[in-house]
C-alpha cells in the first residue's frame, strides 16, 4: 500500500491534473489547434530570426577567428583602454561583413544568372523554332509505314507565336482567377516580409549578444532543472551545434566546388549555357542525395534543345564529376560531420522531404545524426553496464 507522504501526494495530483488536460484537450481539439496556430504565427517570426542567426554564425564565426585573431591577441596584452575599444568593434565588424557578404552573393547571382536566363529563353525560342520540326519530320519518316500514327504526326503545327500567346492568355486568366482573392493574397505577401524582416533584425541581436544570451540560459535551466538533466541538455546542445554546423558548411562548402567543376569542365568542352547550368547544379546539390542529379536533368533537357549529342556529352560530364565529388571531395569537405549511415541518411531524406519539402532534407540530417548518435551513445554505456561486447 502507498504511503501518502507529502511528496506522493504531489505526484498523484501532478497525475490527475495532467489527466484532465489531456481529456479537455480532446474534447476541444478544434480549439487547441486554432491556440497553437496563434501561437505559431506569433512565434514564427522568431523562429526565421533563429534559423537565420544560425546560419549566419557560421560564416561570422569563422571571420572573427581568422581575419580577428590578431586583434584579439594584441586586445589581451594591451592595455585596457585598447582592449576595451579593440574588442568593442570585433563583433559588429563581423557581423556586418557578414551580412553584406551573404547580400552581395544573392545580388552577384541575381545580376549574373537574370541575364543569363534572359538569354537562355530567348535561344531556347529560336532553337525550338527550328528543332520541333526536325522531330516532326522524323518521326514521320519513322512511323511512315502506320498511317493512322503518320497522319496523327503530320497534323501538328508548330507555331511559337501562337504558344506564346496561348501562355500568356492562360497566365492571364490563371491571375484572374488568382486575383479574385487579392486582398489575402497581399495581406499574405505583407504577412511573410514583415516577418522576414522581424526574424531579421531578431537574428541580428541573437548575433550580437549570443554569449549573453546564452549565458543566461545556461543559468536559468541550471536554477530550474536538476544537475543531471541540465548535463544531458548542455551535452545534447553542443552536439546539435557541432553536428548543425559542419553539416550546413560542409554543404555549401561542396556545392560550391561542384558548381565551379561543372563551368571550368563545360567551358573547355564548350557545352552550351556554362553559367546558367552550373550555378543550377550548384544551388540544387545543396539537397542532399538527389538535389544534383535534378540539375543534370534540367541542364540536360536545356542542352538537348541545341544538339542532342552534346546534351549525351553533358550526361557523361556529371557522371564523371559526379564521381569524383561523391567519392573524393565530399568525403574530404563534409567528411563524417554528420556521422550518419547512409541508410539513415536516405531514411532522413524521404521523411523530411515528406514533412517539410526541401528544408526538411536539410533540417532532418543533422537532426536524425544527433538523435542516432545519441542511441548509439546510450545503447553502448548499457551494453557496458551488462558486460555485454560490443560489436562494430
Amino acid at each position: 500500500m502507498m504511503n501518502l507522504t507529502k511528496e506522493n501526494v504531489k505526484k498523484i495530483c501532478g497525475i490527475i491534473l495532467f489527466t484532465v488536460i489531456v481529456f479537455l484537450a480532446i474534447q476541444n481539439i478544434d480549439k487547441v489547434f486554432a491556440v497553437l496556430s496563434l501561437v505559431w504565427g506569433i512565434l514564427f517570426p522568431f523562429v526565421i530570426g533563429g534559423i537565420i542567426a544560425f546560419i549566419l554564425n557560421i560564416p561570422m564565426r569563422a571571420i572573427e577567428k581568422s581575419w580577428f585573431k590578431k586583434c584579439v591577441r594584441e586586445i589581451k596584452n594591451g592595455d585596457e583602454s585598447v582592449k576595451y575599444v579593440k574588442k568593442k568593434y570585433v563583433r559588429p565588424l563581423s557581423m556586418l561583413i557578414t551580412i553584406m557578404f551573404v547580400f552581395a552573393l544573392i545580388a552577384a547571382v541575381v545580376l549574373i544568372v537574370l541575364p543569363q536566363v534572359g538569354d537562355t529563353v530567348k535561344e531556347l525560342v529560336k532553337t525550338a523554332e527550328a528543332f520541333f520540326p526536325q522531330m516532326q519530320m522524323w518521326a514521320e519518316d519513322l512511323f511512315k509505314n502506320n498511317a493512322e500514327i503518320y497522319e496523327w504526326i503530320s497534323g501538328w503545327q508548330f507555331n511559337m507565336d501562337k504558344i506564346i500567346d496561348t501562355a500568356i492568355d492562360f497566365m492571364k486568366n490563371g491571375m484572374g482567377d488568382m486575383l479574385t482573392g487579392t486582398f489575402s493574397a497581399a495581406k499574405a505577401v505583407v504577412s511573410g516580409i514583415t516577418a522576414f524582416f522581424i526574424g531579421f533584425i531578431f537574428s541580428c541581436y541573437l548575433l550580437a549578444k549570443k554569449e549573453t544570451l546564452l549565458r543566461q540560459i545556461n543559468m536559468f535551466i541550471k536554477a530550474a532543472l536538476p544537475e543531471k538533466t541540465v548535463e544531458k541538455i548542455t551535452y545534447t546542445a553542443k552536439l546539435s551545434n557541432v553536428t548543425f554546423s559542419s553539416f550546413i558548411a560542409g554543404q555549401c562548402l561542396e556545392a560550391l566546388i561542384l558548381g565551379t567543376m561543372f563551368f571550368i569542365a563545360m567551358s573547355v568542352i564548350r557545352l552550351p549555357y556554362p553559367l546558367l547550368i552550373s550555378v543550377l547544379v550548384a544551388f540544387t546539390a545543396l539537397i542532399p542525395v538527389f538535389g544534383a542529379f535534378i540539375g543534370c536533368i534540367i541542364g540536360a533537357f536545356l542542352i538537348v534543345m541545341v544538339s542532342p549529342v552534346k546534351a549525351l556529352i553533358f550526361i557523361i560530364t556529371f557522371l564523371v564529376l559526379q564521381q569524383i565529388e561523391g567519392n573524393l571531395i565530399y568525403p574530404k569537405v563534409v567528411g563524417n560531420s554528420v556521422g550518419l549511415p547512409s541508410l539513415w541518411v536516405l531514411a532522413a531524406v524521404t521523411v523530411g522531404s515528406s514533412l517539410m519539402g526541401v528544408a526538411g532534407m536539410l533540417f532532418f540530417i543533422p537532426l536524425a545524426s544527433v538523435i542516432y548518435t545519441l542511441i548509439r551513445q546510450w545503447t553502448y554505456r548499457r551494453l557496458e553496464k551488462k558486460n555485454i561486447s560490443i560489436d562494430e
